[in-house]
């Protein structure tokens, strides 16, 4: 069976839930830290990073948690929001093997442990073609990497959802091969762009978001970011991913934002802003979705029609 995405759909129009959530708010607070030591137990302060931010107005809270792709609770935005609240995330472990020196069973207070959690606003382009403007929590996935220390021979990193069928009802069918699978080369995923992200809005990761702790990488389509990951990999070969495996000539290993290739069935040239409402005015979509000219050398040899 596959699942295909819907190319038509509808949006929310919602105010931001309170003053503190407005992009100009947080834009006032300049680089400050800020204590998030209710974010999924991490405790300890995080600072807005500038570097990575934009001045674009941020998607509302109730957009992000109302709006969103998790398949594991169901095949319609709402649905994660319906059923992730019966998600147990506490304990949580990763485990890590592979092709590094320090494998094993690494416990979520273990990774976050004197990491350096930083605020970071970015965008978040859908396959879909929509799109959202989020304030993560986290920390560069290349800090834990590094911790692990990946063995000469690693040019991949491969990454696994939490398989718990009593808790994720939609695992209980067969609409993916479960669990979800993602995989990154080994250069994007110690690139400074790419975080584990633990938290947003200043809160602790909401379950229907990917809690406990999620990979954002904001220059490639939103379902490479993985959510709720329990396993993480250092392996030689280009590893199996799940919508590459589910529809290949759809869904290509990269799967980086690219506005001059369209989807087999939709263009990818322009995207519609969550929060604006159905009849919102499209805006065009950036190469490597705005992060163009942090990323683009990482490619500079590839055939980006063809390596999609």
């Amino acid at each position: 069976m596959v699942y295909r995405f819907k190319s038509d759909l509808k949006y929310s129009d919602v105010t931001p839930k309170s003053v503190w959530m407005n992009r100009r708010h947080l834009m006032a607070c300049g680089a400050a830290a800020f204590s998030v030591a209710g974010v999924s137990g991490v405790g300890v302060a995080a600072v807005r990073n500038q570097r990575y931010s934009t001045d674009e107005e941020l998607t509302s809270l109730d957009d992000i948690l109302t709006y969103n792709n998790f398949y594991e609770f169901g095949n319609s935005k709402g649905d994660p929001s319906q059923h992730a609240d019966a998600l147990t995330t506490s304990p949580w472990d990763i485990k890590v093997d592979g092709l590094v020196n320090k494998p094993g069973t690494y416990s979520f207070d273990d990774i976050v442990r004197g990491v350096n959690m930083e605020e970071r606003i970015y965008r978040l382009r859908c396959v879909e073609a929509w799109s959202m403007v989020i304030p993560w929590i986290g920390f560069q996935l290349s800090e834990f990497l590094t911790r692990v220390e990946p063995q000469s021979g690693a040019r991949y990193v491969a990454f696994e959802t939490l398989y718990r069928p009593e808790e994720m009802p939609a695992q209980r069918t067969r609409m993916l091969d479960w669990p979800y699978r993602e995989g990154l080369r080994l250069d994007e995923a110690m690139h400074p762009l790419t975080i584990l992200a633990t938290g947003l809005y200043g809160e602790s990761m909401p379950n229907q978001n990917g809690a406990p702790i999620r990979l954002v990488v904001p220059w490639k389509y939103g379902f490479k970011s993985i959510k709720s990951i329990v396993r993480i990999s250092l392996v030689a070969d280009i590893p199996e991913t799940t919508w590459n495996m589910q529809a290949p000539r759809e869904y290509g290993f990269y799967s980086n934002v690219n506005p001059n290739r369209s989807h087999p069935r939709w263009s990818q040239a322009s995207e519609r802003r969550v929060g604006g409402g159905i009849f919102a005015k499209r805006i065009p979509t950036r190469m490597f979705n705005g992060y163009e000219s942090e990323v683009s050398g990482l490619y500079a040899d590839m055939d980006l029609m063809a390596n999609y």
